[in-house]
């Protein structure tokens, strides 16, 4: 058996064994590289306000009380807010019973709820679900993981396969025969298209491993940096000073005068009290997505304590800050969005264009059975003659 013989068999079998993690993988992929923007046009009202004229902002702390007394039970975590873009809303993340999140928008100017949704039954927490762990929690999330995995494998021995024996073949190997048969047409439209997309299919699918695995991210910082990931905690406080009217506020404008540019604003409430209080600010101004400063500050003064500078960052902590537009294909806006929505439905039709190849190659190794009586009467009409 030669090597590409011993890949083909790979190939298939790994083929076989994740095609429907890999269709409803890829499915719910092509949903969510636009599903930001998705979501905003379909939800309006809970992300934008009207801006009035001559109103001011209320405080976030305002913000906060109301989001924090509009259900008792839930424990606020996360406070998100855009600089230098007034018509949106105050988005306040929150934790019910420990496996439930809701997500609670505010008016900045009336500092009322607008209303509040449960995080992972909207329509696009379904199919983030789906796409991560078959809505089967953990073990969903060892099958999806295990397929990212010998989904790489495919693309290496697809490509392979796909690999012409001479050079003279390569305008065939790269050009979809629309007009023949359908035998041929679909081995072109699984081979061809694939070929295509593969470098992409390839980074969305390590980037993937990235989040799948620990081991793989910490590779990441082990090829680039020459050690592993570091350890990502807040500092502790240095002293124990109780929350005053106003310290949320206080934060806001601090990190928006330390980061003077458009961008998110993340303030992350620690578990711990002996933790300070991270503020993280993505640029929108950037010119790739998902670049994002940190600063650190004392829980109830207010003081900063520690910034960590997007440029300042180790090579490894800048690769792993990519590793999420890259796998959603945000990296540069809406064109490598279009490229990832475009890989993302040729991988949807692999596993059923790969299926019909197979199920053509076993019929055309079932072979009519023979009758020996047949055969014996044939025999003895020619005896005759």
């Amino acid at each position: 058996m030669t090597l590409k013989q011993i890949f083909g068999k790979l190939h298939l079998w790994l083929g076989l064994a994740s095609g429907l993690v890999v269709l409803i993988v890829a499915g719910t992929g092509t949903l969510l590289v636009f599903e930001d923007e998705l979501d905003e046009w379909a939800n309006k009202d809970f992300y934008t306000v009207a801006v009035p004229q001559n109103t001011q902002r209320v405080s976030v702390d305002s913000m906060y009380h109301a989001a924090k007394a509009y259900d008792s039970s839930v424990k606020i975590t996360r406070i998100y807010l855009e600089s230098k873009a007034p018509e949106q809303t105050a988005i306040f993340y929150a934790k019910k019973k420990k496996t439930h999140t809701w997500h609670i928008a505010v008016n900045p100017y009336t500092g009322k709820v607008i209303r509040a949704r449960e995080f992972d039954k909207r329509f696009f927490g379904v199919v983030l679900n789906l796409h991560r762990h078959l809505c089967m929690d953990e073990v969903g999330k060892t099958i999806t993981h295990a397929s990212c995995l010998i989904f790489v494998l495919m693309i290496i021995t697809g490509l392979v396969l796909w690999w012409p024996k001479r050079w003279k073949m390569l305008k065939q190997r790269t050009r979809i025969a629309w007009s023949s048969k359908w035998k041929r047409l679909n081995w072109d439209l699984h081979a061809v298209t694939g070929f295509y997309v593969h470098i992409i299919l390839l980074f969305i699918s390590l980037t993937g491993l990235v989040f799948a695995y620990p081991w793989f991210s910490n590779l990441v910082y082990q090829l680039a940096d020459g050690k592993p990931a570091p350890k990502k905690e807040a500092p502790a406080n240095t002293t124990k000073a109780p929350i005053k009217a106003g310290f949320y506020e206080s934060l806001y404008e601090q990190a928006n005068e330390k980061l003077p540019y458009k961008g998110r604003l993340t303030i992350l409430l620690p578990e711990k009290d002996s933790l300070a209080i991270t503020v993280n600010k993505m640029n929108r101004e950037a010119s790739v997505d998902n670049v994002t400063d940190v600063l650190y500050f004392e829980k109830g003064t207010g003081k900063l304590l520690k910034e960590s500078l997007f440029k300042n960052s180790s090579t490894g902590n800048k690769i792993r800050r990519m590793n999420l537009p890259i796998h959603t294909g945000k990296l540069f806006g809406w064109p490598t969005q279009l490229l990832a929505l475009i890989a993302a439905i040729v991988a949807f039709s692999l596993p059923i264009t790969g299926f019909l190849i197979y199920l053509g190659r076993k019929k055309k190794k079932v072979k009519p059975a023979i009758d020996p009586i047949r055969i014996g009467s044939k025999k003895e009409e020619n005896a005759v003659v």
